[in-house]
C-alpha cells in the first residue's frame, strides 16, 4: 500500500474537515471515530463525499461506511481495490 495514497488521504481528510491538526499527526492505523480522532456521523458524511470527490471511490452504504471509515489504512485499501477493479480508462 502506498505512503503516497495515505498521505493524500490524511490530506483530504483535513481538508474536507477542517480539522486543527496536519495530516502527519493522523496515524495510519488510529480509529477515526470514537477515541481515536474523534469523529463522528457528520464528520463521516463529510469524509464520504471527498472520497467520492477525490478518489472517485463510492461508499454505498453505512455497513460499507463502518468497515472503511475506520482508519486512514482501511480507507487506502478500499480505494486500491475499488480503483483495482475499474477498467483503466485511457
Amino acid at each position: 500500500m502506498s505512503d503516497e495514497l495515505k498521505t493524500q488521504i490524511k490530506q483530504a481528510i483535513v481538508r474536507s474537515l477542517k480539522l486543527p491538526i496536519t495530516p502527519d499527526e493522523i496515524q495510519d492505523a488510529a480509529p477515526l471515530f470514537g477515541e481515536g480522532l474523534g469523529l463522528d456521523s457528520i464528520d463521516a458524511l463529510e469524509l464520504v463525499l471527498e472520497l467520492e470527490r477525490s478518489f472517485g471511490v463510492v461508499v454505498g452504504d453505512e455497513q460499507t461506511g463502518g468497515k472503511v471509515l475506520r482508519s486512514v489504512d482501511s480507507i487506502a485499501e478500499y480505494i486500491q481495490s475499488s480503483q483495482s477493479s475499474q477498467p483503466q480508462s485511457h
